[in-house]
């Protein structure tokens, strides 16, 4: 039976009946200098087929060469996921047609991967620990890039024709594949999300990959299916490809629930295959039925040796390993004095990094997480952007905090100078400069704006006589529309308090 349907049952509902059952295969592509089997650049956003070699063309005749940098980068992986490194390990050839990978078959490994048998702990939002254990972390290689033409979505159905780039063809990829994992229950979404998450932060904090996802740095294939509540037989998996955010992780892993649920409930079968993830429509649609291990005649790669780790090479590797992100962020934490829920806030929105270098470049704590949780995640949220797309930096937040200690600006106009930032309009000195917003505290214009404000409310003024102090607010609102929001409104309550005699 077919596994369409075109309802989706509610995701609590479903979960009263279902137990979904997750796997997650998580690519990371490496930042070496060269491709993994040739010594053409690894570089991202050149002029399309410009870096490419006879290898990556699979020209006959040419013969690969491992990427030694490619091989340390992956025992770094292995180790920073827990995992056990092989002493020996080869590669295979994994066969079937690919439009964009002009040999037909990609170098990948299949019986015997670089790392395996690891483990990574997932903090969810609220603190709760949820481990997810790795099955294996193995090398392979990129396809190359297809562009489809002609129709009006950018997507093969309805194109007229492709285009390929085999820039991205050998490419250095670290496929990690996790065990199955059941028990997250009515959490699956938000552990999928969390667990891509800390996964991009590790390879991040290795500095073994760029590790941005709109590039395609690490890409996520989310595998769910669904079994009956009690039951001891998993459901059949369908997998969503190629999922490139972290939202998007989490939306594609509840709706398939929500869809698999409908199918079921419907008395059909779910169909094992290939998902495609639709970000405009939050939904997944059929690719491919999903192939078996078998189905890909892998068998090992006849022109490459097999790698040989020693045990002094790979304890030299975990030398290099950084401080692993959970211990950083314990320690962090303990650094700013941050409450529990701020610094999960914080780690949340995926500003650690941020922060981090704002106090270090000399701000306190306190006034990094104001801009980066306040400000700056408003205008994101309002442009419907990540954050670390906005082009505000460190340094930016640095120059905003000195313009207001200094009290050249004021809070308030501090937040416009911030927004001009985010439009492209130039630093924070150069726009308070280009645009005259710095703070009037000229006592001379001060002085006029406040004796106008006064002879317009004299009933404050005498309230102001008559030892309500908090009365000034009043006046402000006249000044600051007299200075156009620029006046400093402590020297106006100063004036305020000189020209009463009080």
């Amino acid at each position: 039976m077919s596994n369409y349907t075109d309802e989706l049952v509610d995701f609590d509902v479903a979960l009263e009946k279902y137990d979904p059952v997750l796997g997650f295969e998580v690519h990371v592509e490496l930042n070496t200098k060269t491709k993994m089997f040739s010594d053409a650049p690894n570089a991202f956003g050149d002029a399309p087929n410009t870096n490419v070699t006879p290898v990556d063309l699979g020209l006959p005749g040419v013969l690969p060469v491992v990427n030694k940098t490619a091989v340390e980068y992956s025992i770094l992986i292995g180790l920073a996921l827990n995992c056990k490194i092989a002493e020996r390990c080869g590669f295979a050839r994994k066969n079937y047609f690919y439009p964009d990978t002009p040999k037909n078959f990609q170098t990948s490994q299949y019986d015997d991967p670089i790392a395996y048998d690891g483990w990574i702990d997932i903090e969810l939002e609220d603190g709760e620990i949820f481990r997810v254990e790795i099955e294996r972390a193995h090398m392979e290689e990129d396809a190359g890039k297809l562009t489809h033409m002609g129709g009006s979505t950018g997507r093969i159905q309805g194109a007229d024709y492709s285009l390929v780039d085999y820039n991205r063809s050998g490419v250095p990829l670290v496929e990690i594949v996790t065990k199955t994992i059941e028990g997250a229950g009515k959490r699956a979404p938000e552990l999928a999300k969390a667990y891509v998450a800390a996964i991009r932060e590790i390879v991040k904090n290795l500095g073994v990959s760029d590790a941005k996802m709109e590039r395609g740095n690490v890409r996520c294939d989310a595998n769910v299916s669904l079994m009956l509540k009690g039951a001891d037989k998993f459901g059949t998996r369908t997998e969503t490809k190629n999922v490139n955010s972290l939202r998007a992780v989490e939306h594609a892993v509840h709706f398939e629930i929500e869809r698999h649920a409908a199918v079921l409930d419907s008395g059909a079968k779910i169909v094992q295959e290939t998902r495609h993830w639709h970000e405009d429509t939050r939904s997944t649609t059929s690719g491919r039925p999903k192939s078996d291990a078998d189905d890909y005649r892998y068998f090992p790669e006849p022109d490459l040796v097999p790698i040989v780790t020693t045990a002094e090479w790979v304890e030299e590797l975990r030398s290099r390993l950084p401080e692993p992100p959970a211990d950083r962020r314990k320690r962090l934490k303990a650094d700013w004095g941050y409450a529990d829920k701020e610094f999960r806030d914080v780690v949340n929105a995926g500003v650690l990094d941020e922060i981090e270098a704002t106090i270090a470049a000399g701000t306190s704590a306190a006034v990094a997480r104001k801009w980066w949780m306040g400000e700056i995640a408003r205008l994101a949220k309002a442009a419907d952007k990540e954050i670390a797309d906005l082009g505000v930096t460190p340094a930016t937040i640095v120059e905003l905090n000195s313009l207001i200690t200094s009290k050249k600006i004021n809070d308030k106009i501090a937040r416009q100078v911030l927004e001009f930032v985010v439009d492209g309009e130039g630093t924070p000195n150069e726009i308070v400069e280009k645009r005259s917003l710095a703070v009037v505290n000229d006592d001379d214009a001060l002085g006029k704006a406040v004796d106008e404000a006064m002879a317009a409310m004299p009933d404050v003024v005498e309230k102001i006589k008559g030892g309500k102090m908090q009365a000034i607010g009043a006046l402000m609102g006249p000044v600051m529309k007299a200075t156009r929001g620029q006046a400093d409104a402590g020297r106006v309550r100063e004036i305020v308090i000189e020209k009463l005699g009080l």
